[in-house]
């Protein structure tokens, strides 16, 4: 295969994902042990405390037996990476040597239902670049230069410029033949009664990128002028969730991994400093409070993670916040703590790449960090405010799972307040129990399976497996009941028949355009079955979807028969039913 190549065809996406090992690149991203003939280790798109990932070598394929999570390699790299089918598939290919891009990809795959707006942002991320590097951009660039943001920095970060006038971007997209309804989708031009006009002029443009590099929003800072809004950010939109991105996330992730460590910021300028000192596995929050989405991609990317937030109230608040989120999916952070209220941007301008290097190998424990942060502005001569701040400290201790710190830090509370520890270990330990007083939550309602469904399940977990039970698929009349369940028989059905055989792995890359069938392979491919079978076992599976088909369509010609006035209807629908029962009485004998 060449990259020259117009489209891929399933075929061609296959061989990409036959060129590589499954567990090899697995491996790459969390570890892997061998266990008989399988690699287990813990799932990373759960809160898994013990390795309950199983990785097939035989089948190509992962699965998940606590969360379900299951499919081949590119659903892997599409689901730990956040990342769109075309892209992991990208990844794969040029894991292997084969350079691709998605110009290669058939145009039977669907367009980006957003590209429109992507192609927007990307061709405005041009626009404000060249900007700046005109005679128009010198302003800017001194600015930037009197901060030590240089000309490779501007580059790397693709900081660009809105000029003075309030219509050039909206003039050059016009130019450029997008619909006025999708430019105003952007965010990137208003409209008011007067017409149009850019959101952004006369300021530094600083690019916002989504998890794949894709730039999806903008932050434009003032240089030389006025303004109460020093930066003004775009406003979310269908590409821009702030809460599911991460600063610099598509530059960080593999450095990161590499190192085992993430230092997570608030703003992209720190980022960008630290950059500028060599400090690259680095992500920001951009201002916003941390969510479950981003702990989650902080998680991923490495298990040592270190907050660096700004050095005032503000930044002790939003440490406190991001080290609870972070300790509700099983991830205990360390903390740097910047004297002068600096954030990390002033503090490395003020201090150096060393000091600052220092501080970052010698971080806080999250509770040395809690402990400071409570005591903060507390008379802890008042015996009242001094048992708020143990009970605080014990609520915030109770959060986590780690014995020794547990232990070292209710001795160094003992030590401090003098109060005994087999005190604090007694209300510790009252914290950990679930309150008589906490209402019990309604049991949910769960879905009770029925035998029929067991049957149609258990076959195509045998029928995908198997190529013996496709071929009795193939040559009884089989009717499965479930929508989804019958859907992908017939897609296993199709793809043996082109094949000769079926493979998991490339049956998940067929359907990965399939939402129903690849949610139903993913269902079956779950279960734990045992691999061998038996003829009669597989008989008792058509039998009983045979047997509810009976049922069903008694059921329909009983609500006929009840329904029909015509006498002679009547007695047509009457035999049908005796056939019916004749062919069930039939099938019982055989």
């Amino acid at each position: 295969m060449t990259s020259g190549s117009t489209f891929l065809s399933n075929e061609e996406i296959n061989q990409i994902r036959s060129s590589v090992d499954i567990v090899d690149i697995i491996s790459g991203y969390i570890p892997l042990t061998p266990r008989g003939k399988n690699y287990f280790g813990v799932c990373p798109f759960h809160d898994d405390h013990s390795p309950s990932m199983s990785v097939s070598r035989d089948k190509q394929i992962f699965t998940c037996w606590s969360c379900g999570a299951t499919g081949n390699v590119f659903k892997f790299i599409m689901d730990y990476e956040n990342i769109s089918f075309i892209d992991a598939v990208v990844m794969i290919a040029n894991k292997s040597g084969i350079t691709l891009s998605a110009k290669n990809f058939s145009s039977s795959i669907k367009k980006e239902k957003y590209q429109d707006i992507y192609d927007i942002y990307t061709l405005s991320q041009k626009f404000y670049q060249n900007n700046i590097n005109t005679s128009l951009g010198t302003k800017a660039k001194k600015y930037l230069k009197e901060r030590d943001i240089g000309p490779d920095v501007i580059k790397e970060f693709g900081i660009g410029l809105s000029l003075k006038e309030k219509e050039l971007l909206t003039n050059f997209l016009i130019k450029k033949k997008y619909a006025m309804q999708t430019i105003l989708k952007t965010g990137l031009v208003n409209q008011n009664s007067q017409g149009y006009y850019d959101m952004y002029y006369n300021r530094i443009m600083f690019p916002l990128c989504n998890l794949n590099g894709q730039v999806v929003a903008f932050s434009g800072r003032i240089y030389d002028t006025k303004d109460s809004s020093k930066y003004i950010n775009s406003r979310e939109s269908a590409i821009f969730k702030k809460g599911e991105l991460l600063y610099n996330y598509h530059r960080a992730k593999d450095i990161a991994r590499q190192e085992g460590t993430i230092i997570v910021m608030e703003g992209f300028m720190d980022v960008i400093r630290a950059y500028t000192i060599g400090i690259k596995n680095v992500v920001a929050t951009m201002g916003t409070a941390v969510t479950k989405e981003q702990a989650i991609l902080l998680k991923r990317m490495a298990k040592n993670i270190i907050l660096v937030f700004d050095g005032d109230a503000a930044g002790g608040k939003a440490t406190m916040a991001c080290s609870n989120e972070l300790e509700k999916i099983g991830v205990i952070p360390k903390v740097v703590r910047l004297e002068k209220d600096m954030d990390p941007d002033e503090y490395i301008r003020a201090y150096g790449k060393q000091q600052f290097v220092q501080k970052l190998e010698n971080p806080m424990n999250i509770m040395d960090f809690k402990l400071s942060y409570l005591k903060d502005k507390k008379d802890l001569q008042n015996e009242t405010e001094y048992s708020t701040y143990i009970h605080q400290v014990l609520e915030e201790l109770s959060k986590l799972n780690d014995t020794i710190l547990i232990e070292l830090t209710l001795s160094k509370l003992s030590q401090d307040s003098k109060v005994d520890i087999e005190i604090l270990r007694d209300q510790f330990q009252a914290l950990r129990l679930p309150s008589k007083s906490t209402p019990i939550a309604p049991k949910k309602q769960v879905h009770k399976i029925t035998k029929y469904e067991i049957a149609q399940r258990n076959f195509l977990y045998y029928m995908v497996n198997n190529n013996e039970v496709i071929q009795m698929y193939n040559s009884k009349f089989i009717y499965f009941p479930t929508e989804k369940y019958r859907r992908l028989a017939r897609k296993v059905s199709d793809f043996y028949k082109r094949n000769h055989s079926v493979n998991v792995a490339d049956l998940f890359t067929e359907l990965s355009y399939d939402a129903t069938s690849l949610q139903a392979l993913e269902e079956i491919t779950s279960l734990q079955m045992k691999e061998n079978y038996s003829i009669d076992e597989i008989q008792d599976y058509i039998d009983t979807i045979y047997e509810y088909n009976v049922k069903f369509e008694s059921e329909r010609l009983q609500e006929q028969i009840k329904k029909e006035v015509d006498s002679t209807h009547k007695a047509a629908l009457a035999q049908k039913m005796i056939e019916l029962r004749l062919l069930k009485e039939k099938e019982m004998e055989r």
